[in-house]
């Protein structure tokens, strides 16, 4: 991390913690928080396009089961954050929600003070039994 944004570090990783809480209790508070209402949200594991707009995505958020009603663990981490200004940053995150383990790779931008996630691009793995 540049030392010259490491004044930004803190508010990306409050935003990052808002989006893993928000998975781990399917809360899409939280998670409408960290991300921003026009957020992409893009997957291709399958072989096929998934693109979802936000409130497609969050109805799926509140049909799944949480991780935290299941008794399942957290299992997330902030692998890297890099900035690209003081208004545009990168973040690769991993995380659990079985059966599949998350690599995400968010874009956040900085508007009216606050960071959030305008890019979701995502791969999973089914994990084995």
């Amino acid at each position: 991390m540049s030392t010259e944004h490491s004044h930004e570090y803190e508010g990306v990783i409050a935003t990052l913690a808002d989006y893993f809480d928000g998975l781990h209790h399917s809360d899409t508070t939280r998670l409408r928080r960290a991300m921003h209402p026009q957020a992409h949200y893009v997957s291709a594991t399958d072989g096929s396009l998934l693109k979802l707009d936000m409130e497609s995505y969050w109805a799926v958020v509140d049909r799944r089961a949480s991780p935290a009603s299941q008794g399942v663990a957290r299992e997330d981490k902030v692998v890297s954050v890099e900035f690209a200004g003081p208004v545009t940053a990168f973040a690769r995150v991993e995380c659990a929600i079985p059966p599949k383990r998350f690599t995400d790779l968010l874009t956040l931008i900085k508007l009216d003070g606050r960071w959030q996630i305008i890019s979701k691009v995502f791969h999973y793995e089914l994990e084995l039994a």
